[in-house]
């Protein structure tokens, strides 16, 4: 897993509530078993709509998605992250995430963030009027502002959470931290 510290990019504003993940990744893509390859599947049936925003080259390379409420919502697919990191989406900034999808967001590297719905209101308005709008999602600072820093905002998130982000730990790699005791417990137990 990556670690994350700044994210600082275009934004792009998905103007949508209850975005749920086979919106994100439909299920008919879920027969890999890499982690990668996702990206061109994602919003498969909006982007055959023209006027979807990523259809829009001003949007092209953004790595930060703005969204409404419930985002991520419906099946527990971690596909839906990795689709959205393939994208090259490195933060998602929203009113409210689905639970597992933020679990699974968290479990791979893809920062979300909860602002208020007044504060997605601006940064969404802000992206629409003026596509190429750059945005810089601080972890370490948990907040989130324009460029110019003339508008900024704190987030939470959970301090573990922020800690393994941070350091790009996910399970597998917070359990070889000890491998060296796993090590010596199994040298000192085997048979």
């Amino acid at each position: 897993m990556r670690s994350v510290s700044r994210v600082i990019g275009k934004a792009i504003p998905l103007d949508r509530v209850n975005v749920d993940t086979d919106q994100i990744i439909p299920a008919k893509h879920l027969k890999r078993i890499e982690r990668t390859g996702y990206g061109e599947f994602a919003f498969e049936a909006w982007r055959k709509d023209p006027s979807f925003v990523l259809n829009d080259p001003a949007y092209s390379g953004g790595k930060i998605m703005l969204t409404r409420a419930n985002f991520g919502s419906g099946s527990s697919r971690e596909h839906a992250v990795w689709a959205l990191l393939d994208l090259g989406i490195e933060a998602v900034v929203g009113v409210s995430f689905a639970d597992i999808f933020k679990s699974n967001a968290f479990q791979g590297g893809l920062l979300t963030v909860e602002l208020a719905e007044s504060d997605i209101d601006h940064l969404i308005e802000l992206a629409v009027e003026e596509p190429g709008t750059e945005l810089v999602v601080d972890l370490p600072d948990q907040t989130v502002s324009t460029a110019d820093g003339g508008w900024v905002r704190s987030f939470a998130i959970d301090p573990y959470r922020r800690y393994r982000l941070e350091r790009g730990l996910d399970d597998v790699t917070m359990t070889l931290e000890y491998l060296a005791d796993i090590e010596a417990f199994e040298t000192e137990h085997s048979l």
